[in-house]
């Protein structure tokens, strides 16, 4: 006798024997006692989960008549009479299943449908099943359309896809849909409990739950991997043989790799990765595996009565309740994302294992805290709170704190900061930073208060000057512009001492010159700044006009000189040249190569220079400013000011 395998010999025969799909059990159940029979079914789901089971459950049902002969439509069927052993046989003539996926034209269909208009021949009634529907063609689906939607009411059918998203609309909405659910590790656990137990086959619990979680949610997969291991162990099923058969990594080594980072020790983790390259262990099922277990891990940080109540018999429970508290929830998040996302790296990289490590030290590279070499810590994790440093021994009240006078500036156009306070702690309130002691912390705070609201009523210095004084206070009047916007060209030009600095990329520092107005500066300046406003210059030759130099004007032919050599060419020159003639008499230009002095992008930072030393002076010289430094140590954040 030939033998028969684990997934076909338990076949579920009746919907009692059904596992893992209640809710169409319940339904198609109440349906057959009730006797509100649909006539047409479509069941959906993964591969093996039971589509096929179902179908030939349900035409049993509607066809059993009982060991008696004299049974009608059950949601128990007999299983022994006609009817029930010639459809588990596949032999009754009313039951009829068309495999959708070699017979998928037109023709087949029209084939089976012209069966339609007989009554059934043995049975109550006719049941066609067309599994893997989706795979027919449109012309299929047309032609079997009137025939669904108003069927003889002898006839029922019943369609089993693994893709419902291919089915048309059309066919969806003529039939009551079931999903079958994929089954849960648990349930095939329990089923291949149940089963080797009936083939008296031993069998360890942890080699049984390798198999329920590599058959991925298939009853059907499950029973043939364990068919498999069956032949791997010589009649056993054993942990270390399923896991080799299967490929599966040891999870001793995810929780070591898992330890291992969360203590930070990176060379543990790089010698583990090298153990499992040895063992020929597959790195996409170690990122699979850490992935589940760490899914776990979330579980049991979000709702601690979960870790608390794990089953103390469960080696991996306890030892997942062990790595929670070692690592925090926020980087148990951020494992889970990285091996995700590195299951995803694994075929980009030339070598698996290389991506695994990649994947596996990124945790390390995230880590909010400092790790030293030998994987201890080095600093604790920074808080995203504020905490108050310690503060240093108050001082008696009798003895107020004098905060070291501010120098003044010498000149306006050169203002100095003034020196801070020289104290140990300091608490930073807008610009001014105010030494604070423990006993006058709440009489300081109080007199900040009172500064700020005398210092928001008290008005302008400049609303208190006479009129005719106003003239004398530059930058004030509203009708007058900006100082910075009137200053001349030649204070522009800096001193010897103070020559403007103007970095060019790519030119060495030395190379580099200052700016030197010249009569032609001034005329290529007022061109540029006009083109340039005009968006008549972009980019390359924007850049190109900025940094240039005119210095020959010969009639129409124009010189310019540009020290970035890169800038110098054909295509920018073609449409700066094009841009000019809009505006100026010039048909020829030619550009050369050398130092420059007096560009309108060395003038442009001259002049930006000057209004920032202005604006400076503006906030220095302010009372209100010189008040803040005085009383209360205040400083100006450097490079806070900036002109208008």
């Amino acid at each position: 006798m030939s033998y028969l395998v684990l997934a076909r010999k338990y076949r579920p025969r009746n919907f009692a024997e059904m596992v893992g799909q209640e809710h169409v059990v319940q339904a198609l159940g109440n349906a057959l006692t009730q006797q509100r029979l649909h006539h047409a079914y479509l069941f959906t789901g993964t591969r093996g989960v039971g589509k096929t089971t179902v179908s030939r459950i349900f035409a049993k049902s509607v066809n059993c008549t009982g060991a008696d002969g004299q049974g009608g439509i059950t949601a128990t069927p007999c299983g022994v009479c006609p009817a029930c052993t010639e459809i588990d046989s596949g032999r009754f003539p009313d039951y009829i299943e068309l495999d959708a996926a070699s017979n998928r034209g037109v023709d087949e269909v029209q084939s089976l449908l012209e069966q339609a208009v007989y009554k059934p021949v043995q049975g109550r009634f006719k049941v066609f099943m067309i599994d893997e529907v989706h795979m027919l063609t449109n012309t299929a689906f047309n032609a079997m359309l009137k025939t669904l939607e108003e069927p003889p009411e002898y006839l029922k059918f019943v369609l089993a896809t693994t893709d419902p998203q291919k089915v048309p609309v059309t066919v969806l909405s003529r039939c009551l849909q079931f999903n079958l659910r994929p089954m849960a590790p648990e349930t095939v656990f329990e089923h291949l409990t149940q089963v080797l137990a009936k083939e008296a086959i031993p069998a360890e619990p942890q080699a049984l739950k390798l198999l329920a979680r590599g058959a991925r949610g298939s009853m059907r997969d499950a029973l043939s991997l364990t068919d498999q291991a069956i032949a791997f162990g010589c009649g056993q099923l054993q942990e270390d043989a399923v896991r080799q058969m299967l490929g599966s990594v040891d999870r001793s080594y995810v929780f070591r790799l898992i330890a291992a980072l969360a203590q930070g020790d990176g060379r543990t983790v790089v010698e583990t990765v090298d153990a499992l390259r040895y063992n020929g262990v597959s790195a996409a099922s170690t990122l699979e595996e850490m992935s589940s277990v760490l899914q776990r891990m979330a579980v049991m940080q979000v709702v601690p009565d979960m870790a608390a109540a794990v089953d103390q018999a469960d080696p991996d429970a306890a030892a997942m309740a062990d790595l929670v508290q070692v690592m925090p929830a926020d980087e148990t998040q951020l494992l889970y994302s990285i091996c995700l996302h590195g299951r995803q790296e694994l075929g980009l990289a030339p070598d698996e294992y290389a991506a695994l490590t990649m994947a596996l030290l990124r945790l390390l590279a995230f880590k909010p805290q400092a790790v030293s070499q030998t994987g201890a810590t080095a600093s604790a994790a920074e808080k995203k709170t504020l905490n108050l440093p310690d503060l240093p021994a108050a001082k008696t009240q009798t003895e107020p704190q004098q905060p070291q006078q501010p120098q003044q500036p010498q000149q306006p156009q050169q203002p100095q900061q003034p020196q801070q306070p020289q104290q140990p702690q300091s608490v930073k309130v807008a610009s001014a930073q105010i030494p604070v002691a423990e006993q006058e912390h709440e009489a300081l705070n109080t007199a900040v208060l009172e500064q700020e609201r005398s210092a928001q009523e008290m008005p302008p210095p400049w609303e208190e000057l006479p009129p005719e004084a106003m003239d004398t206070v530059p930058g004030y009047l509203a009708e007058q512009p900006p100082v910075w916007d009137d200053v001349p060209l030649e204070a522009l030009q800096p001193a010897e001492s103070e020559a403007v600095q103007v970095p060019v990329k790519g030119v060495a520092q030395d190379a580099i010159q200052a700016l030197e107005p010249t009569p032609l500066g001034d005329t290529w300046h007022a061109i540029v700044t006009q083109l340039d406003e005009a968006q008549a210059i972009v980019a390359l030759v924007r850049e190109l006009a900025m940094q240039s130099q005119l210095i020959a004007q010969e009639g129409h032919v124009w010189t310019l000189r540009v020290q970035r050599t890169s800038l110098n060419q054909a295509m920018p020159r073609e449409r700066l040249l094009k841009a000019l003639a809009h505006i100026t008499d010039c048909t020829s230009l030619h550009v050369e190569n050398g130092k420059v002095s007096d560009t309108p992008a060395l003038r442009n930072k001259a002049r930006a220079e000057a209004r920032q030393k202005q604006a400076e002076a503006i906030v220095m010289n302010d009372p209100s400013v010189q008040h803040l430094q005085q009383s209360l140590g205040a400083t100006i954040v450097p490079g806070s000011i900036r002109p208008v």
